[in-house]
């Protein structure tokens, strides 16, 4: 009788649910930073025993990667989504919030866990990648519709958000950020009378 090669399990329903619980802990977890933004205070949030953090997760640097590739794909998805569903520069408003959101974490697992100059070269490179790609989603339907300039790329878009962010600190610097985001959506938007500037290159 041949033997067959074995096949990889597939993880167990309850496993991928803990690993769910310990990723959107670890969000809230360094979104808020502090004293509580360790592997201790996501494993009680999660309310999983640090040993099943550890399964999942066996270093700080893994959790920071899941969660930060983890964000980075549904901010993907939800620029698919929303241009979709809403008019091109509302979509991209909304978006811009949720990118806010995702620094807010990036800001909390970079004080929490010091790993802000240690982010592997490829995770910088697809987060880029994918980030351009989501941003261009939406700007590109607005742009050809002639409601916002042709020459704001998403790179400048996302250095210009993600500037901001890094600019404020305290308590409500989110809304700091977004009111600050309107005024520039808004000198993005074409003007009546004047025709829209050529694409960049």
């Amino acid at each position: 009788m041949t033997d067959q090669p074995s096949r990889p399990r597939k993880p167990r329903a309850d496993a991928i649910r803990n690993r769910e619980r310990v990723l959107e802990a670890a969000k809230a977890v360094f979104s808020r930073g502090g004293t509580e933004a360790g592997l201790e205070g996501v494993a009680r949030q999660a309310g999983v025993g640090i040993g099943t953090l550890y399964r999942h997760f066996p270093t700080r640097e893994a959790l920071y990667e899941a969660l930060y590739r983890r964000e980075v794909e549904q901010l993907a998805e939800l620029a698919r989504q929303l241009s979709a569903e809403l008019p091109p520069l509302a979509g991209l408003r909304r978006w811009i919030e949720a990118l806010v959101e995702f620094v807010g974490t990036k800001k909390g697992m970079a004080a929490a866990l010091a790993l802000a100059a240690h982010k592997p070269p490829e995770l910088m490179a697809y987060t880029s990648a994918r980030l351009y790609e989501a941003i261009g989603t939406l700007l590109r339907p607005a742009a050809e519709a002639g409601e916002i300039r042709r020459d704001i790329g998403a790179e400048d878009l996302l250095r210009t958000v993600i500037g901001l962010c890094y600019l404020h600190e305290g308590p409500g610097w989110q809304a700091q950020v977004m009111r600050l985001v309107d005024v520039f959506l808004d000198g993005m938007r074409v003007q009546p009378g004047h025709p829209p500037a050529p694409p960049r290159g």
